[in-house]
């Protein structure tokens, strides 16, 4: 294997980029379409059950058969995996939104008001500072989920390392297919690890200590 990794070194490197890269665009896209709408919606009791179920439904969907059927709305290629990808990965950030701004204590909302905070300072000021421990657990789910996803998109010839798992999988009994798969799969292990650990880090730089605590 080791032979097969030296030969293959800019290879995997490159792809490794290419993987890292499109899940963390993608996760912070998600992030930002879900936490939008968990603002809008989470004061409608009603209207948050219904996302916390749509997220819910969302996850049962095969990945193989929703990039199956954008194939012929988005193609061949990046798009495809970038809108799967960022579909999945809004769904358990949602979710945690949506509970992380509703357990945010009612009381401290209204002295905010009460202070002269308009809405909108309130929720950057307030509401979001004190769900975003929820939010970034859900942002660190998606993260981690969202790796797996974009091995499989490899599937319409997206980025990344899903290539190898592939190529492995699909050259069974020939010479370098376990290479091949294993080295795609311990790649995107690796990478998930990564990138967990950043996400560990920029939640203890955006955390105040009094949450923390």
């Amino acid at each position: 294997m080791w032979d097969y990794i030296t030969e293959r070194n800019s290879q995997l490197l490159y792809q490794s980029y290419q993987h890292l890269s499109l899940v963390i665009q993608c996760v912070l896209l998600a992030t930002v379409i879900a936490v939008g709408l968990a603002v809008v919606v989470h004061r409608n009791p009603r209207i948050a059950s219904l996302a916390g179920a749509v997220s819910a439904v969302g996850l049962t969907i095969p990945s193989f058969a929703l990039l199956g059927l954008m194939i012929p709305v988005a193609g061949i290629g990046t798009a495809t995996s970038v809108v799967a990808v960022t579909f999945y990965a809004c769904l358990p950030i949602l979710r945690n939104a949506v509970v992380g701004l509703a357990g945010v204590d009612s009381t401290l909302i209204e002295s905010a008001r009460g202070m002269g905070m308009g809405a909108v300072r309130t929720l950057f000021r307030i509401e979001l500072p004190l769900a975003w421990p929820v939010i970034l657990a859900g942002v660190r789910v998606s993260a981690q989920m969202s790796m797996g996803i974009a091995a499989i998109a490899a599937y319409v010839l997206g980025p990344g390392l899903g290539s190898f798992i592939f190529t492995g999988l699909t050259q069974i009994g020939g010479k370098n297919a376990l290479n091949s798969a294993l080295v795609g799969t311990i790649g995107v292990v690796l990478l998930a690890l990564i990138l967990d650990a950043m996400l560990l880090l920029v939640g203890r730089l955006t955390t105040s200590r009094g949450i923390r605590a």
